[in-house]
């Protein structure tokens, strides 16, 4: 059975903000399976990949106005425990996946947080702190609309760790550094080419650098209805996407965890059957 880990408490609670952290349990609800409780990721977890003044800042509320700005949303406790707990629920994904085959946060995929700075809505990348933790050579396929960006930057000068993002080219964010492998996509792509594209790119990066597990940052903003992305991806092709990666990992034997990262359909119901039918899809693989 594919663990699924979730807290109540990994809503945000932005209130009016395009960012629907309320997903988190809409996804729960949906899947209407037992979930795994996570604890918050320490501040020893964290400072394996955050500096110190910005874990302490973001954990004392002391970060500047401008450190707020960059991360465009509001600080508060309830936010800051989140994205604690959400680091911790990636971690124990990681643990998880080693025995299971594979294992799912209902949250997750912070992936535009760097070391000393949050932005994009990021503040703890979890991902690196799950990789840093489970200390197996890695590799993260990011499929987010948006350029894995803080991924990239940390895991730079990393040779354990192989990074893969495809994203819509003309989005945020502005400056992306290079990840091990970049896809850059132009506007409005849809499915069929969407897929041909990721596909050998995908089994060139496996067969090349045999990672040892596999971090899936299953962004549901390729979706041709979301507010912050412009290419057109259906539900079914994101499916197709998933099963594409999914896919491999379980053919090869290789452990999977799938965090959620960004989705900002205007109907936040799309967005939850996108994440939701990941889930499905993971636990079918699984099980097949």
């Amino acid at each position: 059975m594919l663990p699924l880990i979730y807290h109540d408490a990994y809503d945000l609670n932005l209130g009016r903000h395009v960012f629907p952290s309320r997903k988190y349990k809409m996804i729960k609800d949906r899947l209407g399976l037992p979930v795994v409780a996570p604890e918050a990721a320490t501040d020893e977890d964290i400072l394996r990949v955050h500096a110190k003044a910005w874990t302490e800042g973001l954990r004392d509320g002391t970060l500047s106005q401008a450190e707020i700005m960059r991360l465009e949303i509001p600080w508060s406790p309830e936010m800051a425990h989140a994205f604690r707990l959400a680091a911790g629920g990636t971690i124990l994904a990681a643990e998880l996946a080693v025995t299971h085959g594979g294992a799912y946060n209902i949250g997750g995929g912070f992936h535009h947080a760097f070391p000393a700075h949050g932005e994009g809505f990021c503040a703890i990348h979890d991902v690196a702190v799950a990789i840093r933790n489970v200390k197996r050579r890695a590799i993260v396929v990011d499929v987010d609309v948006h350029h894995g960006n803080g991924t990239a930057a940390i895991f730079a000068e990393d040779g354990d760790v192989f990074t893969l993002s495809i994203h819509q080219w003309n989005n945020y964010p502005a400056i992306k550094p290079p990840s091990d492998c970049d896809l850059h996509l132009e506007d409005g792509v849809e499915d069929d080419e969407y897929l041909g594209i990721l596909r050998p790119a995908l089994l060139k990066a496996l067969d090349t650098h045999r990672p040892e597990i596999l971090f899936y940052v299953a962004g549901a903003d390729p979706y041709k209805h979301d507010q912050l992305g412009g290419l057109r991806l259906t539900i079914e092709g994101l499916r197709r996407r998933d099963e594409l990666v999914l896919g491999e990992a379980v053919k090869r034997k290789l452990p999977f965890v799938v965090t959620l990262a960004g989705g900002y359909a205007f109907d936040v119901e799309d967005t939850v059957t996108i994440h939701a039918n990941t889930a499905l899809t993971a636990a079918e693989l699984l099980n097949s």
